[in-house]
């Protein structure tokens, strides 16, 4: 037993090296790959996991970036930073010196097939091809969303109750969205700020492809 263990431990090695590397490194080969036509994420958080998924056909640029950032691990122990009765935001990686490669590192837009609708869920922006990392799962009915461009590249399949359960005492004062321009301080301290300053909010442990 004790063999085999060591044996997956060293299996799981490269794998974690791997994705060190790319996410420090935006250039990397495996961010040119292209998603499944249909994929599901499932996130586990401390209210517990609910389940995305993605359709390549509504925004294949979107559905590429989010497939390989959760392939990397990108989203794993961060928080889910802005949550409001219309809004659940998540998308800035807990360790700040990750959040900072990843600030700018924008992909273009995609056209707007799908409407904001409850449970639909986008990559934020602050104007034309500005989508970084940031998420935003829409928890009612939010088609004003679909003239400024917010492409919808999935939908929550299961658990919308845990999304609606996340904690939403904060509001925007967390940290807000990305045209707030109040996320500077998740980008220099990451993690170690918002569970000082705002210890309610709630985590996101994990998120990982599971079809």
């Amino acid at each position: 037993m004790r063999f085999l263990l060591g044996f997956l431990t060293l299996l799981t090695l490269p794998l974690a090296a791997a994705d060190a590397y790319a996410l420090r490194h935006p250039d990397a080969r495996i961010w040119r790959k292209h998603a499944p036509a249909v994929y599901r994420v499932r996130v586990e958080s401390t209210q517990g996991a609910f389940v995305l998924e993605v359709h390549r056909d509504w925004a294949p640029i979107g559905a590429d970036r989010f497939y390989n950032l959760v392939r990397s691990r990108f989203y794993d122990d961060s928080r889910f930073y802005r949550v409001t009765p219309r809004f659940a935001q998540f998308g800035i990686a807990g360790n700040p010196s990750i959040a900072a490669v990843w600030r700018s590192v924008s992909i273009d837009d995609d056209p707007v097939r799908q409407s904001n609708t409850r449970g639909r869920f986008a990559f934020a922006m602050t104007g034309p091809n500005t989508r970084t990392t940031q998420i935003y799962i829409c928890k009612t009915d939010m088609q004003a969303q679909d003239k400024d461009g917010f492409a919808p590249l999935g939908q929550v399949v299961a658990g919308m109750e845990v999304v609606d359960r996340l904690y939403a005492g904060y509001g925007e004062t967390a940290g807000g969205g990305m045209r707030g321009g109040k996320q500077a301080r998740i980008f220099e301290e990451g993690n170690t700020h918002l569970d000082r300053d705002f210890p309610k909010l709630e985590k996101l442990l994990r998120a990982h492809i599971v079809r």
